[in-house]
């Protein structure tokens, strides 16, 4: 069976893409993969405080490979330090990188380049589905998840720190993604048909960045 490593963002995205994997039985997962901004003890692009996305792993039963980047990162320093992962674990037998992405054709074939570079490939299991009945498929297999960031000018602040439910869906305005798949919202996915039990937390602090994004804090409990 080919070994893979899961780019795993902590959001629901990523979580359905394992457990299409996992149901398919086609790859052994190996590890999980997120980026953190080191500064901010963060994951980089869903702000989840480092400790959840290391609880996350713990309940699904893999290994955590964690890219540390500063809070400025280049594409040169992102593309270098993945590089220098993806080249460990293809020296180890690893030969596909899974991602929850779903229809945005050039993060495909970024991601699709960059990983040929190193003799690897991509796989997407998500990819094509229509968002809106992805996004109840998500809810009708018990996946729980609350709203972590979104962007202001793609959808209003008081989406922020939200449960990812029918509610949520149903009040969307016309044009939002229901799986944020343009980036209008992120997410932190803490139980599921993936997990081996809820990840403990609460809600926090809101607050808003860049004068664009609004992220709500999710605290360890």
């Amino acid at each position: 069976m080919p070994k893979a490593i899961l780019s795993w963002s902590g959001g629901k995205d990523s979580a359905m893409a394992l457990h299409e994997v996992q149901r398919a039985g086609e790859y052994e997962i190996v590890a999980v993969l997120t980026t953190i901004t080191e500064a901010y003890d963060r994951s980089s692009m869903h702000g989840i405080r480092r400790a959840l996305i290391e609880q996350q792993a713990a309940s699904i039963g893999f290994p955590l490979e964690e890219v540390l980047l500063s809070p400025v990162s280049s594409n040169e320093e992102y593309d270098s330090r993945m590089r220098e992962l993806l080249e460990r674990h293809k020296a180890e037998g690893v030969s596909t990188v899974l991602f929850g992405d779903i229809y945005l054709e050039d993060v495909r074939k970024y991601r699709e380049e960059r990983l040929a570079s190193v003799g690897m490939k991509g796989l997407f299991p998500l990819w094509g589905r229509d968002t809106t009945e992805l996004a109840r498929d998500f809810i009708r297999q018990g996946f729980k998840a609350v709203i972590t960031c979104v962007d202001t000018e793609q959808l209003d602040r008081s989406y922020t720190g939200r449960s990812y439910d029918e509610d949520f869906l149903s009040s969307l305005p016309t044009g939002v993604d229901p799986c944020g798949e343009n980036g209008e919202f992120h997410s932190f996915v803490y139980d599921g048909p993936i997990f081996k039990g809820s990840i403990p937390h609460t809600t926090g602090e809101i607050v808003l960045r860049d004068e664009r994004f609004c992220f709500c804090d999710i605290l360890p409990e």
